[in-house]
Parts: structure tokens; C-alpha cells; sequence
């Protein structure tokens, strides 16, 4: 990820800002960081997670859970 890239993303989660490429690889590493760490989503950004995620039904989210 390129600085400007890494600036405009701030502190958006995939609701609110998407890589223009590797979507699925985004959304299943940004998954993946939550369900490590035991990190709470609100109601209305996993639903849009999820349909965003449509396209990735392929996809498998691993993860080890933090100590």
C-alpha cells in the first residue's frame, strides 16, 4: 500500500473505503484482524461487509486467535 493510498484510507473500515484491486484478499485479512483479536462490529457495517463480500464467496477466512 502506497502512502497516498494508506492517507486516504485514515481509519475507514471496508464500509467505508475499498482497495481498488484485491478486494477479496482486503476483506477477508480485515475479517480475519477482527476475529483474531475478538473485535466487536456494528450492526450496520457488517451487513454492508457482507454484502460487499458477495463476490468472495470462495474465499476462506483463517485465523488464530491473540493471546
Amino acid at each position: 500500500m502506497t502512502a497516498k493510498t494508506n492517507r486516504s484510507k485514515a481509519d475507514k473500515d471496508p464500509a467505508g473505503w475499498m482497495p481498488s484491486a484485491e478486494t477479496c484478499t482486503y476483506l477477508v485479512d480485515w475479517t480475519a484482524t477482527k476475529l483474531c483479536w475478538n473485535l466487536s462490529t456494528e450492526k450496520t457495517k457488517q451487513m454492508a461487509l457482507l454484502e460487499l463480500a458477495e463476490p468472495c464467496a470462495d474465499s476462506a477466512v483463517e485465523y488464530e486467535a491473540a493471546s
